[in-house]
């Protein structure tokens, strides 16, 4: 992790987690090949509900992530060496997910859902985004960072409560979620560099009302999304937002537990890595250093 001394989100040094390297792990989910049986409709442990939620996000994940990557390149000149070479992995990362989740949207369209009025207001919000200075544009990334940070913990912290099954759609998220982990201060680091010369006031004030305008139109824009799509397996009117809001609110409950979290993003002397949870990175890396580690030790015929 790369705090800056004297910026806001900064901790005497000796303090800090100890936090995981950013890997790029360049994997592929999801590809068609010789006796592979199709994904079902409802993926997501056979839930409309969960699985519209979780498609409608990942079509604005390609669109997004390239905000992402074109507002941090931005503002990498002159940062640290060691800012520097995580804006270079984060990069490598969002073109990864990028990839994987146009891949999965095809395959979305394919089980047959019309994503033609979710990715209409994808379209909207980032061109808006688009239209303002580059430093809106890392500061809605700071902001949608944070959410997807979130989300990851989430996913990983309680598999059992949002996407259980061995399909690989579900193993994309999982891969997916400990990558936003790793990268979760990047563009918060980038921020403060780029905001260097501002007040602490002013750093704080912009990041803070940028989340509230993101958060405002993320949760319009992703229910809107997931109630579009839930209402082409016909699943409308009143019993379409009671259930998606059940969902959130209720059991599996994200949007409930992810607030205290969330909240602590306005929190003056935030950092992402204060909530340290590498351990969930280590938890999904290890089982597959152990299985590539046995492969090691089975002789070649």
């Amino acid at each position: 992790m790369n705090r800056i001394n004297g910026l806001e989100g900064t901790s005497p040094v000796g303090k800090q987690p100890a936090t995981p390297p950013i890997q790029v792990r360049d994997r592929r989910f999801g590809r068609a090949r010789h006796g592979h049986a199709p994904a079902a409709r409802w993926w997501a442990d056979g839930d409309p509900v969960g699985t519209a939620w979780l498609n409608g996000l990942s079509v604005t994940f390609p669109e997004g992530e390239t905000l992402f990557i074109d507002a941090v390149k931005a503002f990498r000149d002159g940062v640290p060496p060691r800012l520097a070479a995580e804006i270079r992995d984060f990069v490598k990362q969002e073109v990864n997910h990028t990839r994987e989740h146009l891949a999965f949207n095809r395959a979305v369209a394919d089980a047959g859902y019309d994503l033609t009025a979710v990715e209409a207001r994808l379209h909207s919000l980032i061109g808006q985004v688009r239209e303002q200075p580059p430093i809106v544009w890392l500061g809605v990334t700071v902001a949608l960072e944070h959410f997807t940070a979130l989300f990851a913990h989430e996913f990983l912290a309680q598999p059992g409560r949002y996407i259980t099954g061995e399909n690989e759609q579900a193993e994309l998220w999982r891969w997916h979620s400990v990558e936003e982990i790793e990268h979760k201060a990047v563009a918060f680091d980038t921020w403060n560099h780029a905001t260097r010369g501002w007040s602490r006031w002013r750093r704080w004030s912009l990041r803070s009302a940028l989340m509230l305008r993101v958060t405002r139109n993320f949760m319009r824009s992703a229910n809107a999304d997931a109630l579009d799509l839930m209402a082409q397996d016909g699943i409308t009117g009143w019993r379409a937002k009671a259930r998606l809001g059940w969902y959130l609110l209720g059991r599996p409950g994200m949007l409930r537990r992810l607030l205290p979290a969330w909240a602590s993003f306005f929190l003056p002397g935030f950092h992402p890595w204060d909530r340290d949870d590498s351990a969930l990175v280590r938890g999904y890396d290890a089982p597959r250093t152990r299985k590539g580690q046995a492969a090691a030790l089975i002789p070649a015929t």
